[in-house]
C-alpha cells in the first residue's frame, strides 16, 4: 500500500464501515419483535497493535493471552517478526438498547426474554461483524483477523475461573474505551450494558488515548467508594466488595441454561442483571465527578 496512506482517513472509513452495519444489518434485528434494533450506535476506537499493555495482560489475565501481534501471526501462519512493522487494533462497543435493559431492570432471578435474545442473537451479529470488518480490511490490501472468530480462540480456567485467550473487555480497555468494574463489568461512556468486539490489522490507524487515570476509573465503588448497586443484583452471590467470583457466575449460568434454553429458545446464558437497575447501565457515572 502507498506510504502516504493517511490514519485519519482510515479510521473514519472503519468507523463508517461499522456504524453501517449496526444500522443496516438484518441480524441486528431482534427476532419475533417490530424489528427492533439489538444494538444501538457503535462506540469504535484504536490500539497500538504493539502497546506494552498487550504483554502486561500475559501477567493480569494469563500467559496463554494473545497479543495482536502473535494472534495475527498465527492466522497467517507467519513469524511475528515477518509481519508489518505497525499493528493497529479497532475495538468496538455495541450498546444495548433501552428497551432491552428496561426489560431487564425488573428481573430477580433469571434475564429477559429480549436480554436473552441479545446474548445469543446479538453476538451472532457481532460474529458477522468481525468477519465483515476482516473482509472489508482485507479488501483494502491489508492483514486483517478476528481472533475471537479463529481455531485458537480458547475459553480456559486458571485460579481465578473462566478466561479467554482473547479478552474483549481488555482490548476495549487497551483502545481507551472505558474501564472495569467491582463486578468485572466495562463501564464505557455509555455505560455497560453492551457487548464488545476487535479486529487486529496493519492498516495504519491512529491511536485512541487510554484518559482513565486507572483500570477503575469509571466505578463509583473504586472512585469515591459511593455505589455498591450490583451486589444485590447477582442472583449468584457472586459479587462482594472484593471483586467477582468468577466460578460462582459461571455455576450459576450453567444451572439457568436448562431454563433460558426452555423458554426462550437460545442456548447461551447471561443474566446481565448486574448490567440492568444499577448507576452504570447506560453511562459512566463518574463523569459527572470529573472536573
Amino acid at each position: 500500500m502507498s506510504a502516504h496512506v493517511n490514519p485519519e482517513k482510515m479510521a473514519v472509513f472503519i468507523q463508517d464501515k461499522i456504524r453501517a452495519s449496526v444500522r443496516h444489518s438484518p441480524l441486528n434485528r431482534m427476532p419475533d419483535s417490530n424489528d427492533d434494533f439489538i444494538f444501538d450506535e457503535p462506540l469504535v476506537q484504536f490500539a497500538d497493535g504493539d502497546d506494552p499493555i498487550f504483554s502486561e495482560y500475559k501477567k493480569i489475565i494469563d500467559s496463554s493471552h494473545f497479543t495482536p501481534r502473535e494472534a495475527l501471526a498465527r492466522s497467517y501462519e507467519k513469524s511475528p517478526d515477518d509481519l508489518p512493522a505497525r499493528l493497529s487494533v479497532v475495538s468496538w462497543i455495541l450498546p444495548i438498547t433501552s428497551k432491552t435493559r428496561e426489560s431487564n431492570r425488573p428481573q430477580e432471578d433469571i434475564p429477559s426474554r429480549r436480554w436473552s435474545y441479545t446474548r445469543w442473537y446479538g453476538e451472532k451479529f457481532n460474529e458477522a461483524l468481525r468477519a465483515h470488518m476482516v473482509e472489508v480490511i482485507v479488501g483494502e490490501g491489508y492483514f486483517a483477523t478476528a481472533p475471537f472468530l479463529q481455531p485458537y480462540f480458547k475459553t480456559m480456567d486458571n485460579d481465578s475461573g473462566p478466561f479467554s485467550n482473547w479478552s474483549e473487555r481488555h482490548i476495549a480497555y487497551a483502545a481507551g474505551l472505558g474501564t472495569f468494574s467491582l463486578s468485572d463489568g466495562f463501564i464505557t461512556e455509555r455505560g455497560i450494558a453492551h457487548r464488545c468486539g476487535s479486529v487486529v490489522t496493519d492498516m495504519p490507524l491512529p491511536i485512541s488515548p487510554r484518559t482513565a487515570q486507572t483500570p477503575y476509573s469509571n466505578c463509583l465503588f473504586y472512585v469515591n467508594n459511593e455505589c455498591r448497586d450490583c451486589i444485590p443484583r447477582c442472583p449468584a452471590g457472586a459479587i462482594t466488595e472484593q471483586g467477582h467470583d468468577k466460578k460462582k457466575c459461571r455455576d450459576y449460568q450453567h444451572n439457568e441454561i436448562v431454563y433460558i434454553r426452555q423458554e426462550y429458545g437460545v442456548e447461551i446464558a447471561g443474566c446481565g442483571l448486574c448490567q440492568t437497575g444499577v448507576r452504570c447501565e447506560f453511562r459512566n457515572p463518574a463523569r459527572e465527578l470529573k472536573v
